[in-house]
């Protein structure tokens, strides 16, 4: 099973992602997981793509691309894969394409921008553990501090209102494009494509997620 989650970033991809992943026993392969695994190597690659992040911009198709087919040669892609956050462009939808990577399904999320403004902006990280809160939703007992060890809790760069809707606005550029591409796809019979509501609650959009996997 290959499966493609595509939606804005917030709209909460990576949170079903790992249902789906955890159900079917395929690896979650999370482009913003990869690209900040890169930053902390603090190459020259790691580098670019961080200045990039901060910026609010999009990291070039082909670093994301040349990512993606390393991580997808490994064994544990053999019976199928997740992908969560790519593609984002068409140049990186052909890019699998081109190297006869076949996807079964797409889902997109899909979220009014203001919401997702609300909850990026809301979320706060436990650094050393990666444990993630939010300020309005599932914020920590005590303010801005982690509920294990009492350490002080931090707001990503990357999560920062300019920076979000800097995001948006390049995420709207090509998204459009994108998700034309796999209507096509699902016209020809080449992809099944579906649309979720993520403003659902987290146990209904779980809930229709399986019932489209399973059919």
């Amino acid at each position: 099973m290959r499966i493609i989650l595509l939606g804005a970033p917030g709209t909460g991809k990576g949170t079903q992602g790992k249902f789906i992943a955890e159900k079917h026993k395929i690896p979650q392969i999370s482009t913003g997981d990869m690209l900040r695994e890169s930053i902390d190597l603090k190459n020259k690659i790691g580098i670019t793509i961080k200045n990039v992040i901060e910026e609010g911009k999009l990291v070039s198709d082909d670093i994301v691309c040349n990512l993606i087919k390393e991580r997808i040669r490994k064994k544990d892609c053999i019976n199928g894969f997740l992908l969560d956050g790519f593609p984002r462009t068409v140049k990186q939808a052909f890019c699998l394409s081109k190297n006869k990577i076949k996807i079964d399904y797409v889902l997109e999320f899909i979220m009014p921008h203001q919401s997702i403004l609300e909850r990026i902006s809301g979320r706060r990280i436990h650094l050393q553990s990666g444990r993630i809160y939010h300020v309005k939703f599932s914020p920590p007992k005590n303010k801005d501090k982690d509920d294990i060890t009492g350490e002080p809790l931090i707001q990503r760069k990357d999560d920062k209102l300019e920076s979000i809707k800097n995001r948006l606005e390049e995420y709207k550029k090509t998204h459009h494009l994108l998700v034309k591409h796999y209507i096509y796809e699902k016209k020809i019979g080449n992809v099944k494509y579906f649309q979720i509501d993520a403003m659902n609650e987290l146990s209904l959009i779980k809930e229709k997620i399986d019932m489209i996997l399973e059919k």
